[in-house]
């Protein structure tokens, strides 16, 4: 039988920075078709961004820089300006840079498509400032690093939902709380510790859309991640970064919503699943082994925390940082922009002719078609040319753990297949990273099924499959190189 169990864990150099990064009130925030708001009118919560440098303990540095942003997503052309400074600043590369996000629905989208709106002449000045802010926090982070020793663990949270649901009545798929889907209730948690055992910071990894908030809120709000991060931060009195797994097909059981209350209370029930696991988490640099026997009552079988080995030690120190493009084909059937555009034009039209006939609910639908059409035109201006996608996966082998990092918005499918192949390593998925181009990856049967993210994705049938291989393939390399 088993004589002991071993906690992964990752012997490296840390720095973290933590700072408030919540938008103006009065910005431009309309995230929804459905809303018939422009401007935020107020603050649920403060946004914030997190970063966390991480290098090897000993040799040649290689740092790579994660950045925790409390937004929905950013394109090419906001992201760009902050990668170059950091580089400028740092000479740090934007290939060792991974911008993650909260995926918050309730922070706006801030898309130079949306300058033009009503508040939309807050969103330049903001990005300036939000992109300085990034500069300062990446320096705190690189200036603070040091020593340490990261401990995952896992525990399980039922507020996440599978989200393709079948409504018999009007027979389509609509988004919403599917109670018969498979969904992964884990939430990965990972405590930071320095040499002398004081903790720094903490890591939940979780999968859920934060679409608690919807057309009917309109204040600007991190959605369930800020009081998740509350609950954490107020047991431990440290940062704690949230990273968004692959929620592709994945919400709250409750959401779209307008009462702030209810985000809340979404995020303290993964609050407290994220504490419950890290509480169980075991002192850095040890392992939970069978100690033998004891005459008792009963003949009782002892366990006990002991030291790791200098061969496990060594094994926790592994570094490997490398960057993966997989060409992805496009979708053979996507739509010309000019037919979209034509398409958008007609909608404006009958949002103008039901607004001046006092039909305000045939309005908020109208307009609702002229923002999928919008979003459809912004995500084609920004491919990039060619018959394929270069998907960017980003892969950092850090003794026990794997932290992986891929664009846009993969299925759930992703990370429980992963997590079943490699069952001995702590796989800590982040999604929506860098720029979002490659929008939604459903699984190759979701296709003409008339789901939403498929019908709104940009790439061929049999994606997320391809990515699912590409990425065990490279994880069963680094396994190798470090036997």
């Amino acid at each position: 039988m088993t004589q002991h169990v071993e906690t992964p864990q990752s012997h490296c150099r840390w720095g973290g920075a933590r700072g408030d990064i919540t938008p103006p009130d009065g910005i431009y925030q309309r995230m929804w078709g459905a809303a018939t708001h422009e401007r935020a009118d107020g603050i649920h919560r403060p946004l914030t961004a997190t970063v966390m440098v991480l290098d090897r303990l000993q040799g040649e540095s290689s740092p790579h820089v994660w950045i925790a942003l409390d937004h929905c997503l950013l394109g090419y052309r906001e992201l760009q300006p902050m990668l170059d400074l950091i580089e400028q600043q740092q000479a740090i590369p934007a290939e060792s840079v991974t911008v993650t996000f909260s995926h918050t629905h309730a922070a706006g989208l801030l898309g130079q498509d949306r300058w033009e709106l009503a508040g939309g002449e807050l969103i330049p000045p903001y990005l300036e400032k939000l992109t300085a802010k990034v500069g300062e926090l990446v320096a705190a982070a690189v200036e603070s690093m040091q020593p340490v020793t990261i401990c995952y663990g896992q525990g399980q949270c039922d507020l996440a939902a599978h989200r393709d649901y079948w409504d018999e009545s009007s027979q389509q798929f609509v988004c919403g709380y599917n109670p018969q889907g498979e969904v992964d209730e884990t939430v990965l948690v990972g405590r930071v510790d320095d040499a002398e055992g004081r903790t720094l910071a903490t890591v939940v990894n979780y999968a859920c859309h934060p679409t608690t908030l919807a057309w009917d809120n309109q204040q600007i709000s991190p959605d369930y991640p800020g009081a998740m991060r509350e609950v954490v931060e107020e047991a431990t009195g440290v940062p704690c970064m949230f990273i968004q797994g692959a929620a592709g097909d994945v919400g709250p059981k409750e959401g779209f919503v307008g009462d702030v209350e209810i985000a809340d209370r979404n995020g303290r029930q993964l609050g407290y699943a994220a504490l419950s696991a890290l509480t169980a988490l075991p002192a850095a640099g040890k392992r939970f082994e069978y100690a033998g026997p004891v005459i008792s009552g009963a003949t009782l079988g002892t366990w006990h925390h002991v030291p790791l080995s200098a061969e496990s030690q060594q094994q926790c120190q592994h570094w490997q940082l490398r960057r993966l493009t997989v060409p992805l084909a496009y979708r053979a059937e996507l739509s010309a922009p000019e037919e979209i555009e034509r398409e958008r034009s007609d909608w404006q039209q009958q949002e103008q002719s039901a607004l001046e006939a006092g039909d305000a609910q045939l309005a908020r639908d109208c307009h609702a078609q002229v923002e999928r059409r919008t979003r459809v035109l912004g995500r084609l201006e920004n491919l990039p040319p060619g018959e394929a996608y270069p998907y960017q996966i980003v892969m950092s082998r850090m003794g026990g753990a794997i932290w992986i990092a891929v664009q846009g918005e993969p299925y759930n499918e992703l990370q429980r297949t992963l997590r079943k192949r490699f069952p001995q390593m702590a796989i800590v998925i982040a999604t929506v990273a860098g720029a979002w181009g490659a929008s939604y990856l459903p699984p190759a049967d979701c296709y003409g099924k008339g789901i939403y993210q498929e019908s709104i994705a940009v790439l061929e049938p049999g994606s997320l499959e391809q990515v699912i291989e590409e990425i065990s393939g490279e994880i069963e390399r680094c396994l190798e190189e470090t036997c």
